[in-house]
């Protein structure tokens, strides 16, 4: 082949896949910024619209899953997102229970924060490291300045989550069972712990030390961000870089920096719609954010073992991160032996609470919750079952809706061995699904969901197609998860490749 027809096909192949991926990015900015600012606007409303933007976004994230698109986020799209939460903010009624000085001072931070990142991420390169550090700090400062203004102007939040989380502290300081305890002051569940019990114990230092759970929540959320940092970090032991850019020294211009992309994931994470009431109300989901990106960092360095531990405490804080396990089973670079010792440590966790007081732990932890009353402000197509066509839908129903999900999604991840930001993805897709049946989903079920989405672009994207053993579909030996094989296919799944200028 001549080499001039050579070139000319690469160069059009290369701008075809260019356009590609600035609609993608672009989709996704918009997809992200309707999503969140939509997700402000449900706390405490059931509107049509609302379960409607949340069913079109279930699809849309196994369409992407299905397909397989790899996007990476662009200026254009990261200067558009965080302009329009800038806007939400502002323009889509916001829950909150802070004092009105307390409210304009966090309001401004959480306008100004996100337009001084688009501006700093869009102005310069993609491979301008210091302007993203600066936007990656402003995204922090932001953040933990609203976070502290929601605690301090709202001390007593009237939520029965903040009073049972600061009360089970309280409880755990004097080592008394909160599975056992009463609530005082709490205007909604008056007699039951309805969380794992490491939510409380992961967040009591923030009530011993400081006064306020609500400081621990924040803190954990930033040990998260530091893990989306670590992400985007990563590089083989060879020292080879990314696909976002060279893993040292100065960028050659028009080469993406892994800063950047870490920056862009960070201010999108924590200055997305809703933030605030997220501060203000003690919602938990950070706290397993965090524990499944410490899972995800240890996983992409080849420290399967020890993320055992993160997932552990993740999924003995909130019962529905159960619902992971069995993908991540089936998952090699994880595997059945150690999602297995997840469990197990998992139980180990628990142990001290059950064993305390069984009958109460189960009342708290599973009856209670399986008996509630479905609450006629969650947006989930089981209260538009039954607020607009007035029929509950059976327990059955809504089971094998989960199920039959968690199913494809296993046997889709079995099939594949997708690289771990994907990933990531169907662990989304997994709770999405799950809380969009649920008779109980609100802002912070749905924040994980797309928390999750977004950590995963923070993940530098294979450059090259696995192995054909690494894509075939595994069988019961290859299930067994160990040693060797294991770390093969998990680096299969973060490959990198040097660039050059140019």
């Amino acid at each position: 082949m001549p080499t001039g027809t050579h070139t000319h096909r690469h160069r059009v192949g290369s701008s075809a896949r260019s356009r590609a991926r600035t609609s993608q990015a672009t989709a996704f900015a918009v997809a992200w910024l309707v999503f969140f600012t939509t997700l402000q606007w449900s706390v405490v409303r059931y509107r049509i619209p609302i379960v409607a933007v949340l069913t079109l976004a279930t699809l849309a994230l196994a369409l992407w899953q299905w397909r397989g698109w790899q996007v990476r986020l662009t200026r254009p799209s990261v200067a558009f997102a965080l302009a329009g939460s800038a806007l939400a903010t502002l323009a889509v009624p916001l829950f909150s229970y802070l004092a009105p000085t307390g409210l304009a001072v966090a309001t401004s931070l959480l306008v100004a924060g996100p337009l001084v990142c688009a501006a700093l991420l869009w102005s310069h390169g993609e491979g301008a490291r210091r302007p993203a550090w600066v936007a990656g700090a402003t995204a922090v400062v932001a953040y933990a300045g609203a976070a502290a203004t929601a605690v301090v102007s709202s001390p007593r939040p009237r939520i029965d989550v903040w009073v049972t989380l600061q009360q089970a502290s309280d409880a755990l300081a004097r080592g008394e069972n909160f599975y056992a305890m009463s609530w005082t002051g709490s205007p909604g569940i008056q007699d039951a712990f309805t969380y794992l019990p490491w939510t409380a114990v992961l967040l009591a230092p923030g009530r011993w030390v400081a006064g306020d759970v609500r400081w621990a929540l924040a803190a954990w959320t930033l040990v998260g961000v530091v893990g989306v940092w670590l992400l985007a970090r990563h590089t083989d032991p060879a020292g080879d870089a990314t696909e976002d850019g060279p893993a040292e020294g100065g960028p050659a211009s028009g080469s993406r920096s892994w800063v950047w992309t870490a920056a862009a994931v960070t201010a999108l994470l924590l200055l997305a719609p809703g933030t605030l009431t997220q501060l203000d109300q003690a919602w938990t989901e950070p706290l397993l954010l965090t524990g499944i990106v410490g899972w995800a960092v240890l996983v992409q360095r080849d420290k399967a073992w020890w993320a055992v531990i993160p997932l552990a405490l993740a999924c003995a804080s909130k019962q529905h991160l159960a619902l992971l396990l069995p993908v991540l089973l089936l998952w090699r670079p994880f595997g059945w032996r150690r999602t297995t010792a997840t469990g197990a440590l998992t139980g180990l966790l628990l142990a001290p609470w059950f064993l305390a007081s069984p009958s109460d732990f189960v009342h708290d932890t599973i009856t209670l919750l399986l008996s509630f009353h479905p609450i006629k402000f969650a947006n989930t197509l089981y209260l538009l079952a039954l607020n607009t066509f007035g029929v509950t839908l059976p327990f059955y129903v809504t089971g094998v809706v989960v199920l039959g999900t968690l199913a494809a999604v296993m046997w889709t991840v079995w099939r594949r061995q997708p690289d771990l930001s994907s990933v990531l993805r169907w662990l989304a897709l997994v709770l999405l699904v799950a809380n969009l049946v649920n008779k109980q989903a609100f802002y912070n079920q749905f924040w994980l969901v797309g928390a999750l989405v977004v950590v995963s672009l923070a993940v530098p994207v294979p450059t090259r197609t696995p192995p054909v053993a690494a894509r075939t579909p595994p069988g019961a030996q290859d299930l067994v998860d160990g040693g060797r094989d294991d770390v093969a296919v998990s680096r299969t799944t973060s490959t990198r490749r040097s660039r050059t200028a140019g």
